[in-house]
């Protein structure tokens, strides 16, 4: 029961990991229509920037370990951000009228694009970071095992929560949000209504490519190892999330992101380590077999 216990608590961390990823993949659906498959590599490059950040502020700017994260963290945020406003306009918003084909080649051209600069600007082998964080609360021990909850673990569920949490009160009380549902039901018509249908296009590409560098920082934090490819993998697992969840649903992404983040786990616990994998995209057939709008979407019998 111990060694179960802690391998849950490790799956909903990673669970909450691939939840940020999914709401960018979430969002931009649901606006667009479209799936960004250049998202992952968004994700990727947030972890480069976060770790050279966090370096260059303890190393060469004298901060200590907080004050790096912090400044890890604007840092990533503010590039990162750029990184998706600049996906937007070159890799979706010529080919807007286009058939959906186009956008969705050109959207893989773009992560082949990025990966392979990163993989020339920082080289191909890991880069890795010290643990900065030991210990612990010990949740239960038994006569072999101790289930530790650690400090790493309560920060990473902790803010991806708190960021839900306030982007699901900006979509439901801001007039950014009023806008950005607007432009999801009808963008003809709340073009007409005087809504920039274009800049909340960008707007929401700009707040996924944030939530996923903040995704990338915590990783880097959380394994300390990273590479120019971690971006494919995890930008499939987290598009399985939101598949899984009901694409479109913001709770939806976090339900969807734990569930993989947990059968991802105990699959490696008790099952194969090599073909944790294979358990998570089994899980994507059979959601597109059984449910293709996921748990919490609805189907257009229920719509009506």
């Amino acid at each position: 029961m111990a060694y179960f216990i802690q391998q849950l608590l490790n799956g909903l961390t990673l669970g909450t990991i691939y939840a940020l990823v999914a709401i960018g993949y979430t969002m931009v659906y649901g606006i667009i229509g479209m799936i960004n498959f250049a998202h992952g590599e968004v994700y990727m490059i947030g972890a480069f920037i976060a770790l050279i950040a966090f370096l260059g502020a303890t190393v060469h700017g004298g901060f200590g370990i907080g004050g790096g994260l912090v400044a890890a963290l604007v840092v990533t945020a503010l590039f990162t951000g750029l990184w998706g406003w600049s996906i937007e306009r070159i890799a979706y918003r010529p080919l807007r009228g286009a058939p959906k084909l186009a956008p969705l080649i050109s959207a893989i051209g773009m992560s082949i694009i990025l990966q392979n600069f990163v993989q020339l600007a920082q080289g191909a082998r890991v880069k890795t970071l010290p643990p900065l964080f030991e210990g612990g609360i010990v949740v239960m021990r038994d006569d072999t095992f101790t289930v530790t909850f650690s400090w790493q673990q309560m920060g990473i569920i902790g803010i991806t929560l708190a960021l839900m949490t306030g982007l699901t009160l900006i979509i439901a009380r801001t007039p950014f949000g009023r806008a950005q549902r607007a432009c999801e039901q009808d963008p003809k018509m709340a073009a007409l209504l005087g809504i920039n249908v274009d800049r909340v296009i960008s707007a929401t590409f700009v707040i996924g490519a944030v939530l996923a560098s903040i995704a990338g920082l915590m990783v880097t934090v959380y394994y300390g190892v990273i590479d120019f490819y971690i971006g494919f993998l995890a930008g499939v697992k987290a598009f399985t999330a939101a598949v899984l969840g009901g694409i479109g649903s913001l709770p939806g992404a976090l339900l969807g992101g734990l569930a993989i983040g947990v059968i991802e786990a105990l699959w490696s616990a008790y099952f194969s380590i090599e073909y944790k994998d294979v358990a998570v995209f089994t899980v994507l057939v059979l959601v597109l077999l059984l449910r293709p709008t996921g748990i919490l979407g609805r189907t257009e019998v229920e719509k009506i």
